[in-house]
Parts: structure tokens; C-alpha cells; sequence
């Protein structure tokens, strides 16, 4: 009696499995790829877009800043596990460590060939170029990671991110792939949106 129950369960839960990824793949993902960004955004070209050939994972996402990219920027070049954090949530991403809330001088620079950890142990990526103020490309023929500065006048300017993955299915980083797939559904919002308010209290400070 325990096999036919112990069946019927597993096929119960490979349905609702099959269910909830054709949902995602039609729904959620085509949404979550290109959070907050315009047609125009998504489709124009960014610097690093020609490391990667043929992306499996192809994400711009945006958002306006009330503030100059001098504001904005300060935080971008110290992000990063064990530097000044991912201002998202910090309990999954920095092993609970909090997202810094200020300036830190000593990480406000950083070259091409510098490494970017993006968790403990040897994961991380590699600065490919940059732009202070204005861009900054990480990545490889695998996977690239820009950051952009878009002025949209004195007081706004567009924060836009671009994250292009090829997957390698039969490579063990496959199973971080996937994660970062679904995961940055909750992270990379939460990610900006913490450039952001960071970004706009520095803004207001310097007026005031």
C-alpha cells in the first residue's frame, strides 16, 4: 500500500513543480529581466555586452535616482561581499554582515583586473573596465555584469544594470546559475533600490 501512496505523491509534486515553472518561465521571468527599464533601455547596447555571446540569462534592469551620478557612484565602486556589502538583503548575500550606510574612502577605487568577491571563498568577478562616474563592466566570456549612469537632468539620473550569463549545463556553477536565474527576482530590486535610497540621503546632505 506504501509504494502506489508514495507514487501518487511524487507525481503530485513533479505536476505542481512542472506547473509553477511554466508559470515562472511565462510570467515572471520575461518581467523580472528587465525590472523597471524602458524598451529603449533594454534594447540599447552597453559596454560589456560583447563578452558574452549568446547569454541564457540576458537582465536589464533601472531605476531613477533623484540625485547626480556623483552621488550615486560612490556606492557602486565599493559594492561587493565583505566590502561594503549588496544593499539587499543582507542576511542571504553577506552572510549577515549589514550593507554599509556610508562612504568608505578606502574602497573607492578600483581597476581593471581587480576582483570583485561576490561570496565567500573564491567566487567572484573580475573587473574587465572602467569609467568613474560613469560605467563599470565586471565579467568574462561566461558572464558579465555592467553598471551604468544615465544623467537624465541636473537632479535625476537612470541607474541601469545589465547582467548577461551564458550556462553551462553540465558545469557544476549550473546550480548558482539557476539561483541567480530566480533569485534575482527579490535581490537585484532590492539591490537598487538600496543604491538609491543611499544615493538620495547623500544628495540631501550635500544640499543641506
Amino acid at each position: 500500500m506504501r509504494r502506489p501512496r508514495l507514487t501518487g505523491v511524487l507525481t503530485g509534486g513533479l505536476i505542481i513543480f512542472g506547473v509553477a515553472l511554466a508559470l515562472y518561465l511565462a510570467f515572471v521571468r520575461p518581467w523580472q529581466l528587465r525590472w523597471g527599464a524602458t524598451d529603449i533601455e533594454v534594447k540599447r547596447s552597453m559596454l560589456g555586452d560583447g563578452l558574452v555571446a549568446n547569454p541564457s540569462f540576458n537582465a536589464t534592469r533601472a531605476v531613477t535616482v533623484d540625485a547626480r551620478p556623483e552621488d550615486i557612484w560612490p556606492w557602486i565602486i565599493q559594492i561587493g561581499y565583505g566590502r561594503a556589502g549588496w544593499y539587499s538583503y543582507d542576511w542571504i548575500d553577506n552572510l549577515g554582515r549589514p550593507s554599509a550606510e556610508r562612504i568608505i574612502p578606502e574602497l573607492q577605487h578600483m581597476e581593471p583586473g581587480d576582483r570583485v568577491p561576490m561570496g565567500p571563498g573564491e567566487m567572484g568577478m573580475t573587473v574587465a573596465a572602467v569609467e568613474p562616474g560613469e560605467w563599470m563592466v565586471w565579467g568574462d566570456e561566461s558572464a558579465s555584469w555592467v553598471w551604468g549612469l544615465y544623467p537624465v537632468d541636473e537632479n535625476q539620473t537612470r541607474l541601469i544594470t545589465r547582467v548577461r550569463i551564458h550556462y553551462d549545463w553540465a558545469h557544476p556553477t549550473i546550480v548558482f546559475n539557476l539561483l541567480i536565474d530566480v533569485g534575482d527576482i527579490v535581490m537585484m530590486p532590492k539591490c537598487m533600490l538600496g543604491i538609491k535610497w543611499r544615493a538620495e540621503a547623500l544628495s540631501r546632505s550635500r544640499e543641506g
